[in-house]
């Protein structure tokens, strides 16, 4: 309320009807006379409003006025226009992908039952969903408020109105007597997993923060790097590097041309290429490849086989039964999409010495293009979190971790004891680093070490690899088990391997994360009395999806869409668990993860420049006639357009995302503001991974 002011206490103002005013001191009375009588009364509100300067020009600032509510207008429109704009580009993408999609289901129909087999359970969720809501809906109309209630009450038979009613009643009594309680023992024992998996997900970042606060890390037994090395190339120990690749065309330059630019003496190391290509075009074009670093003095090797038998896996295995091997010591592998530095062998090879017992160095993945898009920077938050903290702590504190398959150095000597390369899953790399476990063998992670390499840029080839990497543990649990529990290691190691390294983190994990906020989430929005805690939903997440940043700090900005993101991926990860658990068919299929090439644009055009002219030379002459048709055939394979690729429709996400908008539609009537809220971001997510919108846009 403004302050009032009584004037007339203070002894200078007399009150008079006319336009004159009197002192009331003693003395000559002063009149003052008003000489315009045309004068305009001010009223103040407040100790302030008389300070305020006074608007000049009203029609200026008029003016001024329907300036900005021009700008306003115009700025709306323009939104409005962008707005109308996206959402036409979006129904236009969505039109080619449906139209995409029927072409490939036709050419794809002979598709096992089986692979079909977790959509139709998705689907079938999704039309129960939606006859429920639409159910509610119309008792919601009805005015029967039922779900409005946390202690439900079932109206007695005489307070029945209708046939409508009563039918509504007896679902009610069916909900509460058979639904609610299965579905609540259901998410309570779901909600146990996630908070063991969160309590190991804790202890492994704990284990980092003490190796950083102690500054702990893998140290060479005898002396330094450079005192082991130094002196005649004799000190040295025989390398041999394998570089294997299938139908690898953009990437296959970059990794032959780092792995023959290692610090190493020519004579001390071996490069195996073993191709797998069935292309022919690309198997010109690496052969020429080696041809040329063969021609500067690398000794390189090409090995092609006929037939892909046992993928990787028998690649490598095809490669190490070759006469020569025995020769050397240890083995480097490296994908064909990885780029060592020149002083890779050097960092890890000393590693080995005075150290009979350790089979593997594995260094960490660094990655050329991590900011391409969103997807990758989800990507390089999982794998930053992997490398930095659970391959390390797994390194210092049990001298135990899954080889990652590339960017690693082994002690040839343990592969053989280990029973080499085997083809009975498609992860490989994990069944030798588990059978070498069980044998007694010791490894070493070099956070330091660091080996540059590409992520998938695209949701379908991410998608594939993801699929590959959780489907294989699976079936090499089944494989390995009995083979733990009749091993010789310590009781303690044996728990690990069961418990933590297999069931917690390759099984549990995308079991609870799919059942409880893909499935149990949206249906306690329609059996309201199976209710999940606020604290699983959002509180818990949010901090473990903290915790997952911490290594790549840059990211905190995609907290919330890379939480969304893991919960989406989290179908792939249950259908890979579950095809590997029980062994279905696709839970064998190999598809080699499709690369960009951008690793190699910057740091290697100008010396592939350099080289193809020095070839073209070299080759030019050449007094036979097979280097020029060698030379043509290369321009020629080089200059084959590779066939168009278009983004897909993803089927059972499109069903999810849309089982769980329904339920952020039925969660409204309830008032369950943050399952709302929820719901609706998930579903969402679900929508633009189904309509393939994440990720390398293709047309």
């Amino acid at each position: 309320m403004s302050p009032s002011f009584d004037f007339s206490n203070w002894g200078w103002v007399k009150n008079s009807s006319n336009s004159t005013s009197t002192s009331k001191k003693g003395g000559n009375p002063v009149v003052v006379t008003m000489g315009n009588p045309n004068y305009s009364v001010l009223q103040i509100n407040g100790p302030d409003s008389a300070f305020q300067p006074v608007e000049k020009d009203r029609t200026r600032n008029a003016k001024q006025f329907t300036w900005v509510l021009l700008l306003k207008a115009h700025k709306a429109i323009g939104f409005i226009a962008w707005f109308g704009n996206c959402v036409c580009s979006l129904l236009s993408s969505v039109k080619k992908r449906v139209f995409f999609d029927a072409v490939e289901s036709e050419n794809e129909s002979d598709k096992s039952m089986k692979a079909k087999l977790l959509f139709r359970v998705i689907a079938t969720f999704l039309v129960m969903a939606l006859a429920f809501l639409l159910f509610e809906l119309v008792a919601h109309f009805k005015g029967l408020y039922y779900f409005h209630n946390h202690n439900l009450h079932i109206p007695q038979n005489w307070e029945i109105k209708g046939l409508f009613h009563e039918v509504y009643v007896s679902w009610l009594r069916f909900r509460v007597d058979y639904i609610a309680s299965t579905i609540q023992y259901l998410s309570n024992f779901c909600i146990v997993l996630f908070l063991i998996q969160s309590v190991d997900r804790m202890v492994l970042c704990l284990g980092c923060f003490w190796i950083k606060y102690k500054k702990i890390k893998p140290l060479i037994a005898d002396g330094n790097v450079e005192d082991d090395l130094e002196g005649s190339n004799h000190g040295f120990p025989l390398v041999l590097v394998q570089i294997p690749m299938c139908n690898e065309k953009e990437v296959y330059e970059q990794s032959i041309s780092a792995v023959c630019q290692l610090d190493w003496p020519k004579d001390r190391l071996l490069v195996q290429v073993l191709d797998d290509s069935d292309d022919e075009s690309i198997q010109w074009l690496i052969k020429a490849e080696v041809t040329k670093w063969s021609q500067k003095g690398v000794n390189i090797i090409y090995r092609h086989r006929k037939y892909r038998t046992g993928y990787k896996a028998g690649n490598l295995k095809s490669a190490m039964n070759c006469d020569y091997v025995k020769d050397y010591e240890f083995v480097a592998i490296f994908d064909a999409d990885f780029q060592p530095c020149p002083d890779f062998l050097k960092q890890t090879v000393p590693h080995f010495k005075g150290n009979p017992e350790l089979a593997l160095v594995q260094a960490r993945w660094t990655f050329v293009n991590k900011e391409e898009n969103l997807l990758t920077r989800l990507q390089n938050i999982n794998l930053c979190f992997h490398f930095e903290v659970e391959q390390q702590v797994n390194g210092i504190f049990l001298n135990f971790f899954g080889f990652n398959g590339t960017a690693g150095v082994w002690r040839i000597k343990a592969l053989e004891e280990s029973g080499g390369w085997l083809e009975r899953t498609t992860v490989e790399d994990m069944d030798i680093a588990v059978r070498a476990h069980l044998n007694g063998w010791k490894f070493i992670y070099l956070n330091d070490v660091k080996v540059l390499c590409e992520l998938p840029e695209s949701y379908e080839a991410y998608k594939k690899q993801q699929h590959r990497w959780h489907s294989g543990p699976m079936q090499l649990f089944r494989l390995c088990l009995p083979a733990i529990i009749t091993s010789k290691i310590a009781f303690w190691k044996k728990t690990n391997l069961i418990f933590l390294f297999f069931l917690l983190r390759k099984l549990i994990l995308p079991f609870y994360s799919f059942t409880l906020f893909c499935i149990i989430l949206p249906l306690t929005m329609f059996v309201p009395e199976a209710e999940l805690p606020i604290w699983v939903i959002c509180y818990i997440p949010v901090f473990m999806s903290f915790l997952n940043i911490l290594p790549a700090p840059k990211s905190f900005p995609f907290l919330v869409p890379y939480l969304l993101f893991e919960n989406t991926m989290s179908v792939t990860k249950f259908n890979a668990m579950v095809s590997g658990l029980f062994q279905l068919g696709s839970s064998y299929e190999w598809i080699v993860t499709k690369k960009s090439g951008r690793a190699s644009e910057p740091d290697l055009l100008a010396a592939e420049e350099r080289d193809s002219k020095a070839m073209s030379l070299q080759l030019h002459r050449g007094t036979s006639d097979s280097g020029l048709s060698e030379l043509n055939k290369i321009k020629e394979f080089q200059e084959i357009v590779p066939p168009k690729k278009m983004n897909k429709i993803y089927k059972k996400e499109l069903a999810l995302a849309f089982l769980l908008l329904t339920a952020a539609i039925r969660s409204l009537l309830s008032a369950q503001g943050m399952h709302f809220y929820y719901l609706l971001f998930q579903g969402v997510s679900f929508l633009l991974v189904g309509l393939d919108l994440i990720g390398e846009q293709m047309s």
